[in-house]
């Protein structure tokens, strides 16, 4: 099986099994945000304890992109510090813009490396990491 053929299998798994999609009933900082070019929509939430944040899900509507990057991201931030969070936020950006970035946290982020060859999509893959980034800032 090719590199591609599994990268393409990750996304899919998470855009089909999306993890922490849902909400928390109360307690959390809510961040919406949209891709007005294609239309995605996402609706982050944090749950903070102190600096940590101890939970995340997400909601929304987006191409397959767009909602396996929010589910990946909801994965890997859980029980990050914010400054870690943010690390991760960076390290992210970095693999939209092809530099070589590995995620040991978790690898299936990686999946959407193949993404920086479609300028048009980087907006969808890093909807989610954006909302993740104006939720830390509003709890700063």
């Amino acid at each position: 099986m090719q590199l591609d053929d599994l990268y393409r299998r990750v996304i899919m798994d998470h855009y089909k099994n999306p993890r922490n999609r849902g909400t928390f009933d109360e307690g959390a900082v809510t961040i919406n945000l949209n891709n007005p070019t294609c239309g995605d929509k996402i609706s982050l939430q944090l749950q903070m304890d102190g600096d940590v944040v101890k939970a995340a899900k997400f909601s929304g509507e987006g191409c397959s992109i767009s909602l396996s990057s929010a589910s990946m991201m909801t994965e890997a931030v859980k029980g990050k510090t914010i400054e870690e969070a943010l690390e991760l936020a960076d390290r992210f950006s970095g693999l939209m813009k092809g530099e070589a970035v590995e995620f040991e946290e978790l690898e299936d982020i990686e999946a959407l490396s193949g993404v920086n060859k479609f300028p048009a999509r980087i907006k969808c893959a890093t909807l989610a990491w954006n909302a993740l980034r104006k939720g830390i800032e509003h709890e700063a």
